[in-house]
């Protein structure tokens, strides 16, 4: 990327860069055998009202960052590594059966509309898979041998697999449906199942990478989720990220359909505390960034601003001493994975913000109460890019799994957005000056300091 220098914020021309991927996109597929012993999975179980009702009827985990890391640093041993697949087992069936429910609560009309149908049987073939092991912890069987944690990663990995279009797919069905069902409800419901989502995927992914990245499986470049060969990473978290990196990704990539809907390239600032970094996600910020970048891009260049999008990143204070999260050295070390690699991380933030601001008009009055709803975008049909169709967020959401990248600004974007900038407890704000600009803020929440004592 080439960089200008002047005094003040760095500016950036943003080159082409390539697509970033969706967080819905589909993982590879994990091996057929795996190193270490057989992959058979499991018999599938017949899911009875019962069950449902009985899982259903469990608490949810509130699942945080530090229940992804608390297993250690890669490479894990034998026994973290045991311990993360039955932390995965503890908390999986439960939320499956929980949007099983919430599915069942729909109304009949919607529930048997096909896509939905689609959607609330691939939930029913997940807990299927599950709930074998699930019954076997119950009665004090755990999972207690590599032979079957390999079993139960293979398990992870279809279940992620299964999952892969279900957003496109149950946007479709309640387009369908939308004479059944008020757009109120659709929100509400699709921000419930969003989150639930959330934490689902993630905590499949989290342990199929640890698998990849265990003493006894060391094989990163074979993990068919995230697992990056890099000591900051824990599993799918990376405890050094540095929002400003994922800025400048984005940013290209943005610009690149801004160049091929609209002929322009916008300037992008930076500013504030580039080098910040803390413990998140990488592919949620991406994500969020990048739908950000769109609307802010799509507005300068509309309104024919020349103004450079400005990119502040705020670092929040360090927690109290007190806060301070534990995460056990290797004692095996692989690579780069060594018990010095991650040092106790004293300069990492507990969080970060990031304000993205553009000069592009603001948004109207009439548009900004309605900006968090996935039935509204202000994308029309004379804007759509080839290939994508519809006149609402959930249009855009349903043509989500296609591949088409569009420009489309204020759709599903920022409430998809928000269903992840809030569910490890941040948050996104918009501030519009009409006939001026826009003010994005967006607040995510890290894991705050992380101590590697041995």
């Amino acid at each position: 990327m080439n960089i200008i220098a002047r005094p003040g914020p760095r500016l950036f021309r943003l080159p082409p860069l390539r697509r970033i991927a969706q967080p819905w996109s589909s993982p590879r597929t994990l091996a057929t055998h795996t190193r270490g012993g057989s992959s058979h999975s499991s018999t599938d179980y017949e899911v009875t009202d019962a069950d449902i009702r009985t899982l259903a009827s469990k608490h949810l985990h509130p699942l945080s960052l530090a229940d992804l890391v608390k297993h250690g640093r890669p490479p894990l041993s034998e026994q973290s590594l045991l311990s993360s697949a039955n932390f995965a087992l503890s908390l999986l069936p439960i939320r499956l059966a929980h949007r099983l429910q919430a599915l069942r609560n729909l109304p009949y009309i919607v529930v048997s509309n096909p896509n939905i149908s689609k959607i609330y049987d691939t939930y029913i073939k997940s807990l299927s898979i599950l709930l074998p092991y699930w019954h076997n912890a119950a009665q004090g069987r755990p999972i207690a041998t590599l032979e079957e944690e390999i079993r139960f990663t293979n398990t992870l990995a279809q279940l992620v697999a299964q999952h892969t279009d279900t957003i496109p797919i149950l946007a479709r069905g309640f387009l369908e449906c939308k004479r059944y069902i008020s757009p109120a409800e659709v929100t509400r419901f699709l921000d419930e199942h969003l989150r639930a989502r959330i934490g689902t995927r993630l905590v499949a992914e989290q342990h199929i990478a640890l698998h990849f990245s265990s003493q006894p499986h060391w094989d990163p470049e074979a993990s068919p989720t995230p697992c990056p060969e890099y000591p900051s990473f824990v599993g799918v978290i990376d405890t050094a990220l540095r929002p400003a990196t994922v800025v400048e990704s984005c940013a290209g990539f943005v610009a690149d359909i801004c160049e091929l809907r609209y002929g322009v390239r916008p300037l992008l600032y930076i500013d504030g505390q580039p080098d910040a970094t803390f413990a998140s996600v990488p592919m949620h910020l991406e994500y969020i960034v990048t739908e950000m970048l769109k609307n802010a891009f799509r507005a300068t260049i509309e309104n024919k601003s020349k103004e450079p999008v400005v990119v502040t990143i705020a670092p929040e204070p360090p927690l109290p001493e007190t806060e301070i999260l534990n995460i056990k050295g290797p004692d095996k070390e692989i690579g780069p994975f060594r018990n010095d690699a991650i040092r106790p991380l004293d300069d990492n933030a507990p969080g970060v913000t990031i304000r993205i601001r553009d000069r592009g008009g603001g948004i109207p009055p009439h548009v900004l109460p309605n900006i968090w709803s996935y039935s509204f975008t202000t994308f029309s049909d004379e804007d759509e890019m080839p290939g994508s169709s519809g006149s609402d967020g959930l249009h855009a959401l349903s043509n989500a799994g296609s591949g088409v990248s569009s420009i489309a600004g204020l759709g599903y974007g920022l409430p998809l957005s928000r269903a992840y900038a809030e569910y490890f407890g941040g948050g996104i704000a918009v501030e519009s000056l009409y006939r001026w600009g826009t003010d994005v803020y967006l607040r995510l929440k890290g894991i705050g300091k992380i101590d590697d004592k041995k």
